[in-house]
C-alpha cells in the first residue's frame, strides 16, 4: 500500500510537470544582421528589445546577436537565412533583396516619407494587413520599420539639381538607384559596409544615406559636403524589416510566443524609427564639428527635385501593374496611413 501511494505521487508530481512544460523550457534564437555592433539598430534597438523580451520571460527567451554577417553570406542573403532556418532572425534592408518585395517598395518612392515614425506605423499596418500574407508569407516579419530622411554626401557637394550630373552615388535599393539615376547620377548598387571602400577607392564619389549611420562607417572624414533637404518630405527612405524562421515561430510555447508578440509589432516598429530619427542629430553634429558643409535645399529647389523625380513613379507602378498588384491604390493607401499615423 505505501509502496503504491508513493508511485500515485511520484505519478501525479509527472503529470503536473507535464502539462505545464512551458514554464520550464527556454529558448535562444540567433539574430543575424549586417551592420557592426556600434552602430544604432543592433547597438541601441535590438540588443535593448533582447533585454526587454529577456526580462518580460524571466530569462527564458535569450537573443544571441551576431552582428557584421559574422555567421557568413552576404546582407542580401540575410532573409533567406531566416527562411530557411540557417538563423533563427535576420534584420536587414528590403531592399538588398531587388524585386523580392514589389509592395513594400511604396515606402521607398522618392518624397513619400514625411514623419519617419508614421510612415513606420503605416508600414507595419500594411504588413500585418496584407504585405504578411503575400511577398512575407514564408517568414513571420516581427518589425518593418524606416529609418529617418535620407540625403546625399559627396565630396564635391551638392547645392542644384544640375550638381548631379556626373555624379557616381552609391544607392542602397533599385528604387533609390533608379531616382538617383533619373536625376542625372550614376548609381552603384551597395550594402553599407561596402560603402567606405568603395568612397576611399574612387568607386563612388558619393553616398546616400540617413545621418543616424553615419558614425558607423565614419563618413564625415571620407567625404566633406552634406546636402539636405529643407521640406517637410525626404527625398528617400529606405525599408527595414526584423524576421524570423515561420516554423521557429510556430514550436515556441505558447507563453513565450505571446510574450514575443507583444514586444514586437508595432511596438517595436515604432521604437526602432524612434531611435533611428533620435541618431540623425548625433551623426549631423559629427560632421558639423568636423567642419564639412552642409546644404539645406530651400523649398522652390526641392519643389524642382520632386518634379524630376515623377518619372520614378510611374515607372514604378507599371512595373508593380505588370505583377498584378494596383501600385497606385498602394500609394494612396500609404499616404493615407501616414497622415493618419502622424495624428496619433
Amino acid at each position: 500500500m505505501k509502496r503504491r501511494t508513493v508511485l500515485s505521487t511520484l505519478a501525479a508530481g509527472a503529470f503536473a510537470l507535464s502539462s505545464v512544460p512551458s514554464l520550464a523550457q527556454e529558448v535562444t534564437l540567433r539574430l543575424h544582421q549586417f551592420l557592426p555592433p556600434v552602430a544604432t539598430v543592433p547597438a541601441k534597438i535590438l540588443k535593448p528589445w533582447g533585454e526587454r523580451l529577456a526580462a518580460a520571460s524571466n530569462g527564458r527567451i535569450k537573443i544571441e546577436h551576431f552582428d557584421a554577417m559574422s555567421l557568413g553570406g552576404r546582407p542580401s542573403d540575410l532573409i533567406d537565412q531566416a527562411r530557411d532556418g540557417v538563423v533563427d532572425m535576420s534584420m536587414t534592408l528590403v531592399g538588398y533583396t531587388p524585386g523580392r518585395f514589389p509592395r513594400t517598395e511604396v515606402f521607398e518612392l522618392p518624397f513619400m516619407m514625411t514623419d519617419p515614425v508614421a510612415t513606420s506605423l503605416a508600414y507595419w499596418d500594411m504588413v500585418e494587413k496584407d504585405f504578411q500574407s503575400n511577398e512575407y508569407a514564408d517568414v513571420k516579419v516581427l518589425g518593418a520599420w524606416v529609418h529617418g530622411p535620407g540625403l546625399i554626401h559627396t565630396k564635391d557637394g551638392v547645392s542644384k539639381l544640375e550638381d548631379m550630373q556626373g555624379k557616381t552615388l552609391r544607392g542602397p535599393t533599385r528604387v533609390i538607384n533608379d531616382l538617383l539615376s533619373e536625376l542625372g547620377a550614376t548609381p552603384v548598387g551597395l550594402p553599407l559596409p561596402g560603402v567606405p571602400e568603395a568612397l576611399s577607392k574612387g568607386v563612388v564619389n558619393g553616398t546616400v544615406i540617413p545621418w543616424e549611420v553615419t558614425p558607423s562607417i565614419r563618413l564625415a572624414e571620407l567625404v566633406t559636403n552634406h546636402t539636405e533637404f529643407g521640406s517637410k518630405e525626404a527625398l528617400y527612405t529606405a525599408t527595414v524589416v526584423l524576421v524570423m524562421n515561420k516554423q521557429k515561430y510556430e514550436a515556441l510555447p505558447d507563453d513565450l510566443r505571446a510574450i514575443l508578440d507583444a514586444e514586437s509589432g508595432a511596438k517595436l516598429s515604432e521604437f526602432a524609427s524612434e531611435i533611428m530619427f533620435e541618431y540623425d542629430k548625433p551623426g549631423r553634429d559629427i560632421a558639423v564639428a568636423a567642419g564639412n558643409t552642409i546644404v539645406v535645399l530651400d523649398d522652390a529647389e526641392v519643389d524642382r527635385w520632386k518634379a524630376a523625380s515623377a518619372p520614378v513613379v510611374a515607372r514604378w507602378i507599371a512595373e508593380v501593374g505588370q505583377q498584378g498588384i494596383d501600385g497606385a491604390a498602394l500609394i494612396e493607401q500609404a499616404k493615407a496611413l501616414i497622415v493618419e499615423k502622424s495624428m496619433r
